[in-house]
């Protein structure tokens, strides 16, 4: 019945916005999701008087997942792609936390020409990139959903799940916000793809359309970045039965308040498969650009560094690997010392196997370390966690 009532509602809306010239069958809709959940034990250093020797249970990437897509009578292939994230406290009565949120919601036209998009949605320089591979069930070292190291802010209010060093080889810049991206039919393996964002939010869609919002500090409270281009380009293709993925890119905004530098991200990405192993990896920098604690910011002198490289190996349901990143914090001028060159490494053993279904059970086992360099207050904090991950996509 509910999916009879959603395409009956796509078919009246495709009524009043085109007329009844339109003939096309009504978009198809589909709702599923995904939630990965984890048991851990572990073992880390004490920060200040906090005891980190502890279990955690773990529960990340809520999400629901609604998609609308039909192909018109002219050949084009239209749709909507919308994840609706669940907060992490179902008590709390903030929005951000309490409730659910579309994360993403953006529309989307596909043809011989190549593919528009149009929303809030990752641009072309995340979406195209290649690297380490995960082969623990919803969870990887490259932006990994759960991350079990400590740092001196771990008895902070930011909490040990925030890392002052940067764990992500992908563009953040503007991830999320609503923006304009193509990208190019593939040809002999290329493909290449352009985004476009005029004010890099965070929170996903926001403005309704009706007024234009003024650039300033009571509407950018997350960040300080405009005018973002992202321009990617990667290879996919296959020789003498060896797979091979690599990409490229580079992204570039504006800081909207002075003193903010202008942020860009460069980064490069592969993946080589054969016989059931995958080996991957990639390499990131940035400067002038900020991001700590989901948030990414224009801030000058800010820089960073992250390589990552892992080896997976598949066969039937199951899957296992080994794969390692590096972070470091290499920011200049007044913010040079006060992040006492920031260091981070992770290292990752583990494996999955799928019981049917898209159901999944995983073994995760990390040691991750976190140092702070300065010649005066040297200091490390490691942590070493196993758990059990179950991860459910429907």
């Amino acid at each position: 019945m509910k999916k009879i009532l959603l395409g009956t509602t796509a078919l009246v809306t495709a009524g009043l916005l085109a007329g009844p010239a339109l003939a096309s069958d009504p978009l198809k809709v589909t709702v599923g999701g995904n939630v990965v959940t984890g048991f851990y034990f572990v073992d880390a250093d004490n920060v200040g008087s906090t005891n980190f020797q502890d279990t955690k249970v773990a529960l990340v990437a809520r999400n629901i997942d609604i998609k609308a897509e039909g192909t018109l009578d002219n050949g084009l292939v239209a749709g909507v792609d919308a994840k609706l994230q669940l907060g992490s406290d179902w008590n709390a009565n903030n929005v951000q936390n309490g409730s659910a949120n579309f994360r993403q919601l953006f529309a989307y036209l596909e043809g011989g020409f190549g593919k528009f998009e149009i929303g809030g949605t990752d641009g072309a320089a995340y979406k195209m990139h290649y690297t380490s591979p995960w082969f623990v069930p919803g969870n990887g070292v490259d932006s990994p959903n759960i991350y079990n190291g400590v740092s001196n802010k771990g008895s902070s209010s930011y909490g040990s799940s925030s890392p002052e060093v940067r764990l992500s080889t992908f563009s953040l810049m503007a991830t999320d916000s609503n923006k304009i991206s193509y990208f190019t039919p593939r040809l002999a393996g290329f493909q290449l793809g352009l985004s476009y964002t005029p004010d890099a939010q965070n929170h996903g869609p926001s403005e309704n359309g009706l007024v234009l919002v003024p650039k300033n500090s009571s509407y950018n409270n997350n960040n300080n970045i405009n005018q973002v281009f992202e321009v990617a380009l990667n290879y996919a293709g296959t020789f003498g039965g060896v797979d091979v993925g690599v990409d490229g890119f580079y992204t570039s905004g504006n800081a909207i308040y002075s003193g903010g530098g202008d942020p860009e991200e460069y980064g490069f990405g592969a993946n080589l498969g054969y016989a059931g192993f995958t080996l991957g990896g990639a390499w990131y920098e940035s400067n002038d650009l900020d991001y700590k604690y989901g948030i990414s910011d224009a801030r000058k002198d800010a820089s960073a560094d992250v390589w990552t490289v892992g080896l997976k190996y598949a066969t039937g349901p199951w899957t296992v690997g080994v794969a390692y990143l590096d972070g470091q914090d290499n920011s200049g001028g007044n913010l040079g010392s006060r992040r006492d060159g920031r260091e981070s490494q992770t290292v990752q053993l583990g494996g999955g196997y799928n019981l049917g279904s898209g159901v999944d059970l995983g073994l995760d086992l990390q040691w991750a370390s976190n140092q702070h360099n300065n010649s005066w207050n040297s200091t490390s904090y490691e942590s070493k966690s196993g758990g059990l991950v179950l991860a459910i996509a429907f």
